[in-house]
């Protein structure tokens, strides 16, 4: 099982990109883990300095932006 975290505040971004992981993880038949980390010590942590962020069974995997379809489908199938 793949294990995301969604790093941010929780601004309209971050929920998009959460809300995208999900989707796709659904469409493809994956099952995910989906955490949603606000606390911005723990984002700092990770070396995230601008959100939302994704972190992919502990590495950053993007940040900064929302990421787009082919590379959250890309993230879940891969």
């Amino acid at each position: 099982m793949k294990k995301f975290k969604v790093l941010g505040g929780g601004c309209r971004n971050c929920e998009v990109t959460a809300n995208a992981i999900t989707q796709a993880a659904k469409e493809a038949g994956v099952e995910i883990e989906l955490e949603k980390v606000t606390d911005m010590a723990e984002i700092l942590g990770f070396g995230v300095m601008s959100t939302p962020g994704v972190v992919l069974d502990g590495k950053v995997v993007h940040a900064g932006s929302i990421p787009g379809p082919d590379q959250v489908r890309d993230w879940v199938l891969g």
